[in-house]
Formats: structure tokens, sequence, C-alpha cells
């Protein structure tokens, strides 16, 4: 089994067994704010990915949202065993299971499984992305205007007042913004070509690696931008996401 099939494989069952612990009922637990929870179905299903990730690729690290941290040898797999936790603890079907591989050169592979249509989104590194099996079309060039941005900014950070410049000055460009809540979920819509470009700052490795293969894999870009504190992380084909870039350095920050 190579490392994609491995990893479609993992978020897939990862995904039932989330979405089967949900329909039995789950406990709540919170961690920084009402809004960053933790289940039962978070942790049942990254120990599962960890576990069958010490089996088959015993040489790499593995690293995920819940806690788990093994070394390695170069080759890291990041996994958000929930990602959307708020909108699945509430019923919201807009969340997924996600896995991404990267070593010194960037990502490897990436793989989503969101659950409430039975997608499983797979690719990047030398594999073109594929929903279900089947390769998504190459993404093409078009502008910022002419597409949606798939974004979020939570409500504590609209104190940050160089932050929310930055934000505003990026989604005013878009022709429509949509604020969904799973980062994930988010860049395999781009990859797919549903969304236009995903913006958001300062994410965790699990939130970005997986979607960013995905973009890859579809002949898309990913891209950072350090402004102020916040290193801003962009997905999407190539005029927008460098748009976006442009957009986002039009506001210069301030202290």
């Amino acid at each position: 089994m190579n490392d994609h099939e491995l990893a479609a494989d993992l978020v897939r069952t990862a995904g039932n067994l989330a979405a089967g612990m949900l329909a039995e009922g789950l406990e709540t637990q919170y961690k920084t704010s009402v809004s960053d929870v933790v289940s039962a179905a978070d942790q049942a299903a990254e120990q599962l990915i960890a576990n069958r990730l010490t089996d088959l690729r015993p040489q790499d690290a593995v690293v995920g949202e819940e806690g788990t941290k093994r070394p390695g040898q170069g080759r890291i797999w990041y996994v958000d065993p929930v990602d959307g936790t708020y909108n699945f603890l509430c019923r919201v079907p807009y969340w997924c299971s996600a896995i991404g591989l990267v070593d010194q050169n960037g990502p490897v592979a990436g793989a989503v499984y969101f659950p409430a249509v039975d997608e499983l989104w797979v690719g990047g590194g030398d594999q073109p992305t594929t929903l279900n099996g089947r390769p998504v079309d190459e993404l093409l060039d078009q502008p910022l205007s002419a597409v949606s941005i798939a974004t979020y900014l939570h409500p504590l950070h609209l104190r940050d007042l160089a932050k929310v410049a930055n934000w505003q000055a990026a989604v005013a460009g878009a022709a429509t913004v949509r604020i969904l809540g799973s980062a994930s979920v988010d860049m395999a819509g781009v990859a797919g070509g549903r969304l236009g470009v995903f913006l958001q700052a300062n994410l965790n490795p699990w939130d970005w690696y997986p979607g960013a293969a995905l973009v890859l894999g579809a002949g898309g870009v990913v891209d950072t931008l350090q402004q102020g504190d916040n290193l801003w992380q962009i997905a999407g084909n190539r005029l927008a996401v460098e748009e976006t870039k442009t957009a986002l350095q039009s506001i210069i920050p301030t202290r």
C-alpha cells in the first residue's frame, strides 16, 4: 500500500468511526474557548490512525491535533481526526477527517474524507488529486474578482485591528465570501473548483497540509505571507493567489 492509498484508507476509516460515535451520542470537552472543542470521537479516531501508522510506517513521525507526538526520521504525518469539530458536535454536516504527509521538500500526500456526502479526496506529490477515484480538473488561472474566497476569522481576533484590516482587504476583492468551518473541506473544494481561494492565518500544520497537498495535486499553488504577527496561508489558482497576496500587502501592519 503506497502513501496515498494508506492516507485514503485511514481518513475513510477514521471519518466513519467518528460519524458512528456521533450517532450514538458524545460528550463535549472545551479547550481554549466555547468553539474550540474536542470529543471522544476526535480522540478515538486519532488513536486509530496513530496505531495504524505505527504498524505500517514505523520510521515516520506522527503529529495529531489531539496530542499524538511520535518522533521519526524525516517524514511527518499530520493528523486531524475531525476537522470542524464545532460543526461536527452541532450536527452541521461540514466536517472531515484529514491527513497530510510532508517531507523536507513539502507536502507529499493529502487525504480528506467528507462523510456527509461520502467524498474521498486524495492527491499531492506525484499523484494528481482525485475525488472518489476520478481526477479533478486542473485549476486554471482566474482573477480573485471572479471566484469565491473561503476563509475564517475567529471573533476573538476582531481585536487585532491589523489582522482585520489585512483580512478585509483580501476578501473585499473576491466575488463572494464563504465561512464554512473546516479548512480541509474548504481546500478540497478549492482543489475541485467549487471554491476559488482559501485564506486563513496561523493555521496549525494538521489544518494546512492535507488540503495544501490536494490543491497542489490539482495544479494550483499554495503560499504564505508574513504580515506583522500573522502568517497568512493561501491556496488556489496561481492568479487568484497572487492577487490575494497583493491585497494583503496593501495594508501595512502597525503595532
